[in-house]
């Protein structure tokens, strides 16, 4: 069966759980399908490169993917009947990638530089003055 790779982004006030089960509900639908899902990973909630439907922020979900191409089809359209989804992508591709993906690598970094400076997750970053710092 043909491997794919799938991203989806949920609005920033869809809630977690939401998400999450938005998230069981196209795994069930791959496996209903033939297919199964390899490997499914919630990046959490990040910001958005540019505004898409007037979210700043968006909730990402990846998926590692082997399946028929009609269950991925079938999933495909019922994440763009979803009110909550506001992008998708899914991709062909030749072998899965082995541990964890690019962006769940930089959600980690990202947590470590948190925790080593002492910031919560939402915290904003501040400037440090010139001089301050020795």
């Amino acid at each position: 069966m043909p491997l794919y790779e799938h991203t989806f982004i949920a609005r920033q006030d869809a809630a977690q759980t939401h998400v999450e089960q938005l998230a069981e509900q196209m795994k069930a639908v791959i496996e209903a399908g033939g297919g199964k899902v390899i490997k499914l990973e919630q990046w959490g909630l990040r910001s958005l490169n540019f505004k898409i439907k007037k979210n700043r922020k968006g909730h990402y979900v990846h998926f590692n993917i082997d399946s028929p191409p009609a269950a991925v089809s079938e999933m495909e359209r019922q994440l763009k009947l979803n009110e909550d989804v506001i992008r998708q992508l899914t991709v062909r591709v030749d072998e899965l990638e082995e541990g964890p993906s690019a962006g769940m690598l930089a959600k980690q970094a990202k947590e470590r530089r948190d925790a080593k400076w002492g910031r919560g997750p939402d915290e904003p970053y501040e400037a440090v003055e010139e001089g301050a710092a020795s």
